[in-house]
């Protein structure tokens, strides 16, 4: 059976994320952690439009910022309901580790890798985060990332 395979492009984050745009980087990610995880894609999306959307959660500040309780509600309304408090616990745990380990910023853990393989390592230290989402993130965002310095280095 197929999985549909969620785009960048259908988020809207293409041509940002193309540019290696910090909030889109962010973006990405938090969509990849949601995708990346056994529920069905619609109702990932779902839940990525309801907290970076609608509810304008788009930055780790302001998405670290929501209690346990509000991510759970903000999942349960996009009937994200199977994994809502440990989805809710690791996305609250990764804005912390992104805040402490590299300013609320992507681009930092990016530019402390050596590497593409490098920068997989630093992701998958994230709570929450497996080899599954960092196949998606770096899908579309590894060559904005790296795909130049591969090809010219």
């Amino acid at each position: 059976m197929a999985t549909q395979r969620i785009t960048a492009h259908q988020l809207g984050l293409d041509q940002a994320l193309a540019r290696a745009e910090e909030s889109a980087l962010f973006k990405w990610l938090i969509a990849s952690f949601l995708f990346g995880k056994p529920i069905q894609q619609a109702i990932a999306v779902q839940a990525y439009r309801v907290i970076v959307e609608e509810h304008g959660r788009d930055t780790p500040r302001k998405l670290g910022q929501c209690s346990h309780a509000e991510l759970v509600r903000m999942l349960g309304q996009a009937h994200y309901v199977r994994y809502d408090n440990s989805t809710a616990e690791r996305l609250l745990k990764l804005c912390g580790k992104l805040h402490d380990e590299y300013g609320d910023r992507l681009g930092t853990l990016v530019e402390r890798s050596t590497d593409r393989a490098e920068c997989e390592k630093r992701l998958l230290a994230f709570e929450g985060i497996g080899p599954k989402t960092v196949e998606i993130f770096m899908r579309e965002a590894g060559p904005a990332l790296f795909g130049r310095a591969a090809r010219h280095g």
